[in-house]
């Protein structure tokens, strides 16, 4: 097949092109040329804005194009415009935000999905807009290719060249001993999908052109579970302070930044981490132990601080705000 990738050298572009080339297909990657542009010689690259230069992709025809990098309806929009009639298949990268109450338990595809309409949009840039902008640019995408728009909603991703880091923190931090400030209680839940299980299977279902809506999550882990794995493949010495939603609250701790992977759980929600993947998993998804994905962030992050720069900023605890979280809970 011929494979057009946006975006394709950060995390899961990245991995959506090392499953398609191992595959055999004739991959072209359409970037603005700024970032790991050295990756993979053997394709053809692409350069443009596609907020604001499409030129590269006109007149073009691929068999299959897997969008990593639409936020903006706009530029989705002009996108897909360019490309709509000279593609087969078209799989989207969205994301669980897009539910109107995504924190509710028994979230599934046919879930109400947030919106706003185009003035909103337009109007909203901030954090508390990008599920209904993705929503809207699932909408977009599915209006220029009837028919064959693959659709898949992500919740947290994991595992090696991971820009974000929310999982890397927790085993890196692990790995350093000590006394390790753990969020929320044992048994809380979370959901993360390896980088490398997802584009493995998106490359698949283009392969099959299959289209439909999918959420493309992890299985239910038990906090508890990650943060114990992450001891027995470091060796570490490290124990867990348990610190209730509450304190954590009462004291001003970021979810997902600061403490990633952890979110109060609100009246009517399970922490955000209910999320069906049944439809996906009937479609072949197959998910490795997170055992395996722990070893390769691992394996991956080498050395690296707990406490990382991500394309959200930095990510994780500095080692004196857990401190100093660790002495209030005490005093409490």
């Amino acid at each position: 097949m011929r494979i057009l990738v946006l975006g394709g050298t950060v995390f899961v572009g990245r991995h959506l092109v090392e499953a398609a080339l191992a595959d055999g297909h004739d991959v072209t990657l359409f970037t603005r040329g700024l970032t790991n542009p050295e990756l993979f010689p053997q394709s053809e690259h692409l350069v443009g804005e596609r907020g604001e230069d499409v030129v590269a992709l006109e007149g073009r025809t691929w068999d299959a194009v897997l969008d990593t990098s639409g936020f903006d309806p706009a530029v989705v929009e002009r996108s897909s415009k360019v490309l709509a009639g000279n593609v087969g298949i078209y799989a989207f990268i969205s994301t669980i935000s897009v539910y109107r109450n995504y924190g509710a338990p028994g979230i599934d595809e046919d879930s109400p999905v947030a919106r706003l309409d185009d003035d909103e949009l337009i109007a909203r840039r901030d954090t508390g807009a990008y599920g209904p902008r993705k929503a809207r640019c699932e909408e977009i995408v599915t209006e220029a290719f009837p028919e064959q728009t693959l659709t898949v909603r992500c919740g947290l991703i994991g595992g090696p060249h991971d820009n974000v880091g929310r999982l890397t923190y927790w085993p890196r931090r692990v790995a350093m001993g000590g006394e390790v400030l753990a969020p929320g209680a044992p048994g809380r839940m979370f959901q993360v999908i390896d980088a490398r299980d997802l584009s493995e299977w998106v490359v698949r279902m283009v392969e099959q052109g299959r289209a439909g809506t999918f959420n493309a999550v992890g299985a239910a882990t038990a906090f508890a579970t990650l943060l114990d794995v992450s001891k027995d493949l470091t060796g570490s010495d490290a124990t867990f302070v348990w610190c209730t939603d509450q304190f954590l609250v009462e004291q001003g701790v970021a979810p997902q930044t600061e403490l990633p992977l952890w979110s109060p759980v609100r009246p009517g929600s399970d922490g955000h981490y209910g999320i069906s993947n049944e439809r996906a998993r009937a479609a072949g998804l197959a998910l490795r132990p997170c055992r395996d994905t722990i070893r390769a962030v691992l394996d991956w992050a080498g050395d690296a601080p707990a406490r990382a720069v991500g394309a959200g900023g930095a990510v994780g605890l500095s080692p004196d705000r857990e401190r100093e979280l660790l002495r209030a809970w005490r005093r409490s």
